[in-house]
């Protein structure tokens, strides 16, 4: 028996949604993370310590992707690395956190969806295992954009999270770098009395060192986030970039997704990852073309050390540094995975 021909009107919708299939199924999924950026260099690695944190920044990385691949949201594939990260003692936030001057940790972390431009943020918490987690329920859960310290925590508990000691966050590695950076501002104080002069003596490990990602998903909607322990010898409650809207963390779908890494203070006054949006948005710039002028032009002649993640729309990724390495890595659906520690990687 023969088949009725399809009339034009089925056989154009016919073809409308093999186009419309194909179409999905060529969506472009990226995820990209740091670990910071500093002085990192080749010579102050063993061949086993260079392998330990490539395999982490590996595993961040591919756990976010999973999460792309699987059709799940920018915003869970970004929560999935940094968590992995935060859990890691290699990078300071969550278990690898840096002291403060008192002996403690006080640890930031902002996210950002660039559908809707809704964020969250915490800064100053103390008893928080995972920041990244409760910067997200602040952004879900909550009608504010940022919270701090005890206010923050009492939030946490509201939500079920549970408080933890903040000697978890111990490590002998990071209280040996606060008895240097104490005994480096020690030996400033003696030939300057100023507070300000003496922790400008420190060198730039001492006020670096952040986890971040960003990430495009299936639907087209971009994400990012970022977590620190802040900065060595911090005091008075300092707050860096990492929870700044703007300065640390910005996602728009209307130009791109940004997480930094630096010197805060910089990344804060500069509004970095805000600024990079803003010129590709405004200016048609491509990511890499804003995040190179940012970071290069901008930032570096004032002083300014750090580097930042970037994802657009398209899946593009750049990741422009200033300083002499940046934990890193990338994944898209037509790149593999990349892992880079040192400038030339």
């Amino acid at each position: 028996m023969n088949k009725k021909p399809l009339s034009f009107c089925a056989l154009f919708a016919s073809l409308m949604f093999i186009g419309k299939f194909a179409s999905a199924a060529e969506m472009p999924i990226a995820i990209a993370i740091h670990g910071g950026a500093g002085t990192i260099e080749k010579s102050k690695f063993t061949p086993e310590k260079e392998q330990a944190y490539r395999a982490k920044l590996q595993e961040a990385v591919e756990a976010g992707y999973a999460v792309l691949d699987k059709g799940g949201s920018s915003l869970d594939a970004i929560t999935q690395a940094v968590t992995i990260l935060e859990n890691s003692p290699y990078f300071n936030a969550g278990k690898g956190a840096v002291y403060t001057h008192d002996e403690e940790h006080e640890l930031d972390a902002s996210i950002m969806f660039g559908k809707t431009r809704e964020a969250g943020a915490v800064a100053g918490v103390k008893h928080i295992e995972n920041p990244i987690h409760l910067a997200r329920l602040v952004m879900e859960e909550s009608v504010h954009v940022m919270l701090s310290g005890q206010g923050a925590e009492v939030f946490a508990q509201q939500q079920g999270v549970q408080l933890v000691d903040n000697k978890v966050f111990d490590t002998p590695h990071r209280y040996k770098a606060l008895e240097r950076a104490k005994d480096k501002m020690e030996k400033a104080k003696q030939q300057n009395k100023e507070y300000q002069a003496a922790h400008q003596s420190l060198d730039v490990e001492y006020k670096v060192g952040t986890v971040g990602a960003v990430a495009l998903d299936k639907s087209g909607n971009i994400a990012a986030a970022t977590s620190t322990g802040g900065m060595t010898n911090k005091r008075y409650g300092r707050i860096g970039d990492s929870p700044v809207i703007g300065a640390g963390t910005f996602a728009d779908n209307a130009s791109c997704a940004v997480s930094a890494t630096g010197h805060g203070e910089y990344f804060i006054r500069y509004n970095v990852a805000a600024d990079i949006c803003a010129r590709v948005q405004y200016q048609g710039k491509t990511i890499a073309e804003a995040g190179k002028t940012v970071i290069h032009d901008v930032l570096l002649p004032v002083g300014g050390t750090g580097g930042v993640i970037i994802v657009d729309t398209q899946g593009n990724i750049s990741m422009p540094f200033n300083t002499r390495g940046m934990y890193r890595a990338s994944k898209t659906n037509t790149q593999p995975t990349k892992v880079g520690i040192f400038k030339h990687d």
